[in-house]
């Protein structure tokens, strides 16, 4: 795996370690480090934004651009080119926000030395990748927490609350519609748009909406179809790349319209820009999703249908509401029974963002249940998995593997017990 290497590889002038301590991370504030400074490596600047118990004493990226531009979000921390150099400070506990394919062999590396591991999402770019990396906190007992953070934003526990109230009766379907308005910038310039750094993004996108599927169901996938295509941006020449420069550096969405003019594009895109999965529940609840990397505009649609009504979100940030209509029949109506408007927060996705890392922290401190899940997060990858499969089978139905009972057993009770909740 190329990348992989490169992070093993990569060396520069190593800063002064953080001292060690024989005091337990309970008893004391976390020394995190925070591997990868894309994107998601903005994570840790929570830690200190909430004054967490925690501080981030290291950071590792084997560019040498975004070593350097980290020092005004963790001025303090020591910078690492090299990963095992960072293993060899002891840090209590990593945020890994690296590129997807290196998910498995940095979690695993980290799990394996006793360091507790956050990992963004998705949790690998396999099922194989998932369970080995579950297999690591099983052998090791180190603490695994994976980055949905979707879970932890208002519109999703809004619909989640009503759901768990009953106000729609039993769940018997979820429909999603996933409006990508800038899919172009956002995972057609990079690393993103080739299907060996991710497996595609029905996986690499489609991971957090298929957890949320799941959780509003109240299930796992055990069976999906799907259908799709690369439509429009693989006709685009204008390619090339964007280099070592993140999103930040190239997002202009003022002059990327219509999708078919955008430049600069990855040497290599083979991944889908639109797909559409059905999926076959354990519990018997059945699901679609759809996604397309070319709307105008960018949100999600979730539609949650019981035997005693149906809710739906609209907008799914700032100013969304969900809708309700659960006492009568009738045509169409706006007029819903019930409308909840959905709050929100400073911070990320909605506040989602500084919620995820105060439980991660709390979690390596002191343990116990969790929103977010790592035996969900590997039934996500699965599911986007086994519908990559059928999409690129031409809408073969294919099922999903199974998880261990030995890994069921070992994070039963604990994270996985809400999923199961509803």
């Amino acid at each position: 795996m190329t990348l992989s290497r490169t992070w093993q590889e990569h060396s520069d002038q190593q800063e002064p370690r953080p001292p060690a301590t024989s005091v337990t991370p309970a008893q004391r504030e976390l020394r995190l480090a925070v591997v990868g400074l894309g994107m998601r490596g903005t994570l840790g600047r929570h830690i200190a934004d909430r004054r967490l118990p925690a501080k981030v004493v290291a950071v590792c990226d084997p560019v040498v651009a975004r070593r350097e531009r980290s020092r005004e979000l963790y001025p303090e921390a020591a910078r690492y080119a090299d990963h095992h150099q960072l293993l060899a400070a002891g840090p209590d506990g990593v945020i890994l926000t690296t590129p997807d394919d290196t998910h498995e062999e940095l979690a695993v590396a980290f799990l394996e030395a006793g360091v507790a591991v956050f990992v963004d999402k998705p949790l690998a770019i396999t099922t194989a990748g998932c369970d080995r990396v579950l297999d690591a906190a099983r052998r090791t007992g180190t603490r695994l927490y994976v980055g949905h953070n979707m879970r932890h934003m208002p519109v999703i526990r809004t619909m989640r609350d009503l759901v768990v109230e009953g106000v729609i009766g039993e769940v018997k379907a979820v429909w999603c519609r996933h409006f990508v308005g800038h899919g172009g910038d956002f995972y057609f310039k990079d690393w993103h748009a080739d299907r060996r750094r991710t497996t595609g993004l029905l996986l690499q996108k489609g991971a957090h909406d298929i957890d949320v599927i799941h959780w509003l169901a109240g299930g796992y996938t055990v069976r999906t179809q799907a259908m799709g295509g690369l439509t429009v941006y693989g006709d685009i020449t204008a390619r090339g790349g964007q280099g070592e420069r993140t999103l930040t550096e190239w997002f202009a969405p003022e002059t990327n319209w219509p999708p078919s003019s955008l430049t600069g594009l990855n040497d290599v895109v083979d991944v889908e820009d639109l797909s559409m999965m059905t999926m076959r529940l354990d519990n018997g609840v059945f699901a679609t999703y759809q996604q397309c990397h070319y709307t105008p505009d960018y949100w999600r649609n979730y539609t949650v249908i019981g035997t005693h009504g149906r809710l739906e979100n609209f907008g799914d940030t700032e100013g969304a509401v969900v809708k309700v209509w659960n006492s009568r029949r009738s045509g169409y109506r706006t007029d819903a029974d019930l409308v909840v408007e959905v709050p929100s927060d400073d911070g990320g996705h909605g506040g989602a963002d500084p919620r995820l890392v105060a439980e991660f922290v709390d979690f390596v401190r002191a343990g116990g249940p969790t929103l977010t899940s790592p035996v969900a997060a590997r039934q996500a990858v699965a599911a986007g998995c086994a519908a990559t499969v059928s999409l690129r089978a031409d809408g073969v139905p294919v099922d999903v593997p199974a998880l261990s009972r030995e890994l069921v057993d070992h994070f039963a009770g604990a994270d996985d017990a809400e999923t199961r909740e509803s």
